[in-house]
């Protein structure tokens, strides 16, 4: 694995650049721009294909070339992205089954990504137009890296040769098909197959096995497909240059959870630094979380800094930042641990369908406020960069990801079991990030249980005996799990377990169920709560709840507040060993997540700072053993907060800052200190 430090020995600003659609004058003006507000790192090429291959094996590097020329001159990096992710009309035209068969049909063209990413032909071309390009860069000293593909996902390609090779996956996995038939409980509704010869398609399958069983199929494909790009790529590339992939997330109108359909973990096994795209709520709703959650994963990939190869500038309609967000945003990456913050994109485009989606410069080439603010984020990463060299964030919490128990509850929406596997992260995420409690997130095949004190893992759904032995052995050696509600439901052929459940988990959890329901007219009931004093504790109707049933030795967190419900509990505390295990049996809201935090921080050695939301609070340790803690107010109010750690110094302003000391932070400010 190269060392990031290799490439960016300092905080770097970075940009997205198409020469190929603007005027070419724009070039030398551009790069002055560039200059002058400290843009380090330009990203190229991976969207012009048709541009660079105008006919097949017919090539024209010109644009490539005078941008490569023109950076290097004025010293900026430059990253070439592979440009496979759309491609041409020719090839449509003359393979038109490139595109991808999903189960609403085959994809037509004009909308990238559309394509299937298995198709012999589609891979034939991408070849051809990968090692044309990077033989023709890969010795210019501006290029400093590569990006393979963009954003790439499965894009549910599912036609006949996809379920061709599906069978064959399965053929390996199971040593006889009379133990798929099992694993998977393929006797109902007479879906057994008795021959693989009449092995049916998965799209109509009404078999949750058989479909999670096929997406995470789909998801090896991302994985090999990025693979094969990477080997490609590395018969060129100098050892003084990276090759990364912009990974994006699930989108809710922005960058919010797992992406459900790469396996970020898995995906990025071959490549040599992370990258990451992140677009998040803007002016009133900026709240950081997305920023915080996105970087937090992205850190635990490889366990080391990261880049932001995408974020917004100006951004969609309704994200234009206020005055100072725009800072306030490029240092929240930073405090992750991001190493270069680059937007997307330079210019705002004249054409197509992201006319709306600006960049740094508007249609008009002027420069504005953004351009400015951009200016002022340079200033101040050339003041800390002496002091990020190295820098980490360590957590003493994580949240454990597991792909299988995502795909196993998105099939599951399908017959009206509505848990959303996201929504369950972001619940206990979101309720961390306002306590200011610093949490890893780590998928299942990486997390090393006994780097943390508390590891939380939400819905775990469809998992293996071996994972929850694992967890129970945490447990009992000391550590905190907090288990969400349908964890150890189902193995990992997603085949419901035949013990009471939590099945694997209940001797720990010290709880057990057998039935559950909707939460109806249901509120939670806090045994604790003083009379009189008023909690919102409601739950949504349309959630589910689990109706526990605690061992003696076992704490009541919250019952079910309703007629017939109020003899279960809904969430639990139980220790084990020299452990505790917490179980939620619903879908609480935010405030109360917090309570359990505290709890768990009453009876635990857990801590958490006095300070919450709106003031945010990021730290991490640099390769000098100092602790750098930054202090973010995502508010539009002056708010003021004490300063909980020992004597310090802003590294902005220079001015010490003592323990107990009052701290104010400007609207949608920051501050930045340093404890040696």
């Amino acid at each position: 694995m190269k060392n990031i430090e290799s490439f960016f020995t300092e905080l770097a600003l970075g940009v997205a650049y198409y020469d190929e659609y603007i005027k070419e004058e724009r070039l030398q003006e551009d790069i002055k721009l560039m200059k002058e507000a400290g843009i380090g790192l330009v990203r190229i090429a991976e969207s012009t294909w048709s541009t660079l291959e105008p006919q097949p094996d017919t090539y024209n590097f010109y644009h490539i070339d005078r941008v490569l020329d023109a950076m290097h001159g004025a010293g900026i990096k430059v990253m070439v992205g592979t440009p496979t992710y759309a491609i041409p009309p020719w090839l449509f035209k003359r393979h038109p089954e490139v595109m991808a068969e999903t189960p609403e049909g085959v994809n037509q063209y004009g909308h990238r990504q559309k394509m299937d990413i298995t198709n012999k032909d589609y891979l034939f071309y991408s070849e051809r137009i990968i090692r044309k390009l990077v033989e023709h860069v890969c010795d210019h000293p501006a290029v400093v890296g590569y990006q393979v593909d963009n954003e790439t996902k499965h894009y549910d390609t599912a036609g006949p040769e996809v379920q061709e090779k599906f069978i064959k996956f399965l053929q390996k996995k199971f040593n006889t098909l009379e133990e798929l038939n099992d694993k998977f409980g393929l006797d109902y509704w007479s879906n057994r197959v008795n021959d693989w010869e009449d092995f049916p398609s998965a799209i109509g399958s009404i078999n949750s096995s058989l479909n999670t069983a096929f997406k995470g199929f789909q998801l090896s494909l991302v994985k090999d497909f990025l693979k094969w790009q990477c080997d490609l790529i590395r018969e060129y590339a100098r050892d003084d240059q990276f090759i990364t992939h912009n990974f994006d997330y699930d989108w809710r109108d922005y960058s919010f959870g797992v992406q459900k359909d790469v396996h970020h973990y898995e995906a990025s096994l071959p490549l040599d630094l992370i990258g990451i795209d992140v677009y998040h709520p803007s002016q009133d709703e900026l709240t950081g979380c997305e920023i915080a959650f996105c970087g937090d994963s992205a850190r635990n990939l490889k366990h080391q800094p990261y880049l932001v190869i995408e974020t917004q500038a100006q951004g969609h309609v309704g994200w234009l930042h206020y005055p100072g967000q725009l800072k306030l945003q490029a240092l929240s990456h930073v405090a992750s641990g991001a190493s270069m913050v680059a937007y997307w994109h330079w210019h705002s485009l004249h054409n197509g369908c992201e006319t709306y989606w600006k960049g740094i410069l508007s249609q008009d080439f002027i420069p504005g406020r953004t351009y400015k603010e951009v200016q002022e984020i340079n200033e101040v990463f050339k003041k800390i960069s002496p002091y990020m060299k190295g820098y980490m964030v360590e957590n003493s919490a994580a949240i454990m990801i597991d792909m299988h128990s995502l795909l196993a509850l998105e099939d599951m929406k399908k017959y009206g079991h509505d848990l959303d596997y996201n929504m369950e992260i972001r619940r206990y995420y979101d309720a961390l990030y306002a306590m200011n409690m610093g949490c890893d997130i780590v998928h299942q095949e990486d997390i090393k249980l006994n780097q943390y004190k508390l590891v939380i893992v939400p819905a775990l759904y469809s998992v293996s005996d071996d994972v929850l032995d694992k967890l129970v052995s945490y447990t009992k050696s000391g550590g905190i799990v907090i288990y969400g509600m349908r964890s150890g439901f189902s193995d990992e052929h997603v085949k419901v377990r035949t013990e009471q459940q939590p099945g694997r988990i209940t001797k720990s959890c010290g709880v057990t169920y057998s039935q559950f329901t909707l939460a109806k007219r249901t509120n939670l009931k806090n045994p604790k709560s003083v009379q009189g004093e008023k909690e919102d504790l409601r739950l949504d109707s349309k959630s589910l709840i689990e109706l526990l049933k605690p061992s003696e030795n076992t704490e009541t967190l919250y019952s079910y507040d309703h007629p017939h419900w109020k003899e279960y509990s809904a969430i639990t505390l139980a220790k084990d060993g020299g452990g505790t295990s917490v179980y939620v049996g619903c879908c609480p809201d935010k405030t109360v997540i917090k309570q359990i935090y505290k709890e768990l921080i009453n009876k635990e050695d857990l801590k958490a700072p006095d300070i919450s939301f709106p003031i945010i609070i990021r730290q991490g340790i640099n390769r000098d053993g100092q602790k750098i803690v930054f202090m973010f107010n995502y508010s539009g109010k002056i708010q003021t907060c004490q300063w909980e750690e020992e004597n310090g110094v802003n590294l902005l302003t220079h001015v010490k800052v003592k323990s107990s000391q009052n701290i104010s932070l400007s609207p949608w400010g920051y501050a930045i200190y340093l404890i040696s």
